[in-house]
């Protein structure tokens, strides 16, 4: 195997590892057959299938992104939106998931997968605000840089939904919440704004896991590179500053990394230009890293986000090396424009969906001396 194919292997073995199906079905085992299946997210197709093979025959409502869905059974209600700014559908899927739990009967049970994307994904709007409103600040705050839990937190803020709101509407007997985590610390109030969040104060029986994380995938990620005979020199969830900081701060520690492998997870933020062009955080940073260590014979950089999409865009991140960079990713790199120059050059990562989400990873191979 070249370095590159080494890397997209560990990266590859990393998400693997956090499967939503795969991760969903393990934490079924103890689970109450329930009466009603409610799945949101990026991996909301892959966990609700694991949900429905060990209970078949149970009413089930899906919202994912675009794409996501394919391959349920024709008896799933599926309600695709859009990411990472949210569309009309994602106010249907919203109310359709708020509607299912308030109809919800005395004895009844429910399971709740959630994973990220639900923010954009999935919406009932508090009276008083629109489409138009919920557009507007989710575009604000992806272009302002700021972190995941600040952004949710104003999310919340106007939603039926978030915030423990969905459940405070259930009247049953019993929730069990399975999430997939895609912010840092694993908090049920963050990710996907506190969709499968416990409302302070309820009167049914509930058990919420966080089933699948970051650190499990830089687990798997690592264990694969010491399979394929690689030192791991680093294994952290170091990915959490804004991009420019981060790049310098990386690019450093990789520029003077030993022979081996560094194992990285995070999720960096990004402040956006006026007409920002193509390409996520994970293209900007692998195209920033690419000038970091310009010139360097034998290092290789993956970042990609786990869920296989970067932004709104195809690709989940790029792959580069020494010989990457060039004076034209200059303009691209400040125009948030990294896809374009990537793929001119053979260094987007594409995976297409993969099922989950537990933000980003990122892979670095210095090959050995």
């Amino acid at each position: 195997m070249t370095p590159k194919d080494q890397a997209r292997a560990i990266w590859q073995a990393g998400v693997d590892a956090v499967g939503g199906y795969s991760a969903t079905d393990q934490a079924l085992a103890n689970v109450r057959r329930p009466d009603r299946i409610l799945a949101v997210g990026k991996a909301a197709a892959t966990m609700a299938q694991a949900a429905l093979d060990r209970f078949p025959g149970t009413p089930c409502l899906v919202v994912t992104k675009d794409g996501h869905g394919s391959g349920l059974p024709d008896e799933v209600e599926l309600i695709e939106a859009a990411h990472p700014v949210p569309d009309a559908r994602s106010l249907a899927g919203g109310r359709a998931l708020r509607l299912a739990v308030r109809a919800m009967t005395v004895d009844s049970a429910l399971l709740l997968l959630v994973s990220g994307g639900a923010s954009s994904l999935a919406e009932d709007l508090v009276e008083g605000h629109d489409l138009d409103d919920l557009t507007a600040l989710n575009t604000r705050l992806l272009a302002e840089g700021l972190d995941i839990t600040t952004m949710n937190a104003e999310r919340r803020k106007i939603s039926h939904v978030k915030g423990g709101n969905l459940l405070a509407g259930f009247k049953g007997a019993q929730v069990d919440v399975l999430a997939i985590s895609d912010v840092p610390g694993d908090d049920l109030m963050v990710i996907g704004s506190g969709i499968g969040a416990l409302p302070d104060r309820h009167d049914f029986k509930a058990n919420a896991r966080i089933i699948a994380s970051n650190a499990h995938a830089r687990t798997a990620a690592a264990n694969k590179a010491s399979e394929l005979g690689l030192e791991v020199v680093a294994n952290s969830e170091a990915l959490h500053l804004d991009l420019p900081t981060l790049a310098a701060q990386v690019g450093a520690q990789l520029r003077d990394m030993p022979p081996g492998v560094a194992v990285l997870g995070g999720e960096p933020t990004v402040v956006l230009p006026e007409n920002p062009g193509q390409g996520g955080r994970n293209q900007a940073l692998a195209l920033a890293l690419a000038k970091e260590i310009a010139g360097e014979g034998d290092l290789i950089i993956l970042v990609g986000g786990t869920d296989g999409t970067d932004g709104p865009t195809d690709a989940a991140g790029g792959i580069v090396d020494g010989t990457t960079w060039s004076d034209a990713a200059e303009a691209h790199l400040k125009a948030a424009d990294s896809g374009p120059y990537l793929a001119r050059h053979d260094a987007l990562l594409t995976t297409g969906p993969t099922g989950t989400n537990v933000m980003d990873l990122l892979i670095a191979i210095r090959a050995t001396a």
